[in-house]
């Protein structure tokens, strides 16, 4: 069975954000608007996500 992934999209500005929002946009590999990034459907990053998802929009992908 095809590992499933997760394909993120930072969709708002993390300007006036509390740090640790910010923390969060950046370690799940994201630097700007519009930037996407690939991860692995995993726990620690379905919990990132759901901390940040006024920022960011996200989709399963088969890898």
């Amino acid at each position: 069975m095809a590992e499933k992934t997760l394909l993120i999209t930072q969709t708002r500005s993390v300007i006036g954000r509390p740090q640790d929002q910010r923390d969060t946009v950046r370690s799940l590999g994201l630097k700007r608007i519009r930037h996407t990034v690939t991860q692995p459907d995993r726990p620690e990053i379905r919990g990132m996500l759901r901390k940040v998802p006024h920022l960011v929009t996200f989709e399963e992908v088969d890898a």
